[in-house]
């Protein structure tokens, strides 16, 4: 099937999460408008791939949402002139699958 590729780059060493867009500019994308069957997360450190998640797409939707009404994971404004809603989600939580 189809993969959506994202990748993650070495702030994710320091904050432990990863970012993954929702909307932008009020208009669904990323995550939320993906036709991709699987989502792959690059997590890269100084231009070096440290680790690949490959998660199917409405897992990582369970995921994100069990995450963000659990309270470990949040939602914010991100991106150039924060135009992209962006769930931040703690390696932990996708370690975890929920």
């Amino acid at each position: 099937g189809k993969v959506e590729v994202k990748t993650e780059r070495d702030k994710w060493r320091d904050t432990r999460n990863i970012a993954i867009e929702l909307s932008h500019n009020g208009e669904l994308s990323g995550l939320n408008a993906t036709e991709a069957e699987y989502w792959a997360h690059i997590l890269s450190w100084k231009g070096d791939i440290i680790s690949i998640i490959l998660l199917p797409v409405e897992k990582l939707k369970e995921i994100v949402k069990l995450s963000v009404h659990d309270g470990n994971g949040r939602v914010i404004m991100g991106g150039d002139n924060d135009a992209s809603e962006i769930a931040l989600i703690p390696l932990e939580d996708l370690a975890h699958g929920f």
